[in-house]
């Protein structure tokens, strides 16, 4: 065998055992999700009953848990599944003006913060997606909610970090590896949203 093919050979090999590893690490997590399933449908009921009671969802995170953000906002105003009314949930990263202004003038950890307080009201909620729940502008995010009345919900990783003791109730994914935890995020999410429209007699 050339040592070109040999170079071939492995580097077409790679891919397949990272695939393997990750889909191992992803059931093995996925096998022992039942037991946040409490903590999944109790945070999903306070949510339905904000939205039940005429508040909205609020959603900020940083990176992949920005685009989760994003995501779970989106399934509120367009639907999960069945055609039905839209939904108030809005992801304070879309916003790339104020994101900028607000960074600018104030600095990154302040993004969050100063929308939560020009946007929020009490009987909303905030959700704060974290795979560390250490983010400077998420736990600022989350002191400005709680000053506000805001309900602050958490889907965290890790051990939840310095975020779980500000948030007024939570769901942590308990693995080190941030792409599972973002995996196990977004699984949840949709069972809030799934939960959100039962509540509302939507499904």
């Amino acid at each position: 065998m050339s040592r070109l093919f040999a170079r071939t050979v492995h580097t077409l090999q790679m891919p397949s055992d990272l695939f393997s590893a990750a889909l191992a690490e992803h059931r093995a997590l996925f096998d022992n999700l039942p037991q946040l399933q409490d903590s999944v449908t109790r945070t999903g009921q306070h949510l339905a009953q904000v939205v039940e009671r005429g508040g909205k969802l609020m959603w900020c995170g940083n990176g992949g848990s920005a685009a989760d953000s994003q995501h779970l906002a989106a399934e509120m105003t367009g639907r999960l599944v069945n055609d039905r009314r839209p939904l108030a949930g809005m992801a304070l990263s879309t916003d790339s003006s104020a994101l900028t202004c607000i960074g600018n003038d104030y600095g990154f950890d302040a993004v969050f913060e100063r929308q939560v307080l020009g946007l929020g009201r009490a009987g909303d909620a905030l959700v704060l997606i974290s795979t560390s729940g250490n983010s400077a502008n998420l736990l600022r995010a989350a002191k400005a909610a709680r000053s506000l009345g805001v309900l602050c919900i958490g889907l965290l990783g890790r051990d939840g970090g310095a975020l779980l003791p500000l948030c007024d109730d939570a769901v942590v994914v308990p693995s080190p590896v941030t792409a599972r935890i973002q995996e196990a995020h977004i699984f949840i999410g949709h069972c809030w949203c799934g939960q959100i429209e039962q509540h509302l007699g939507l499904a």
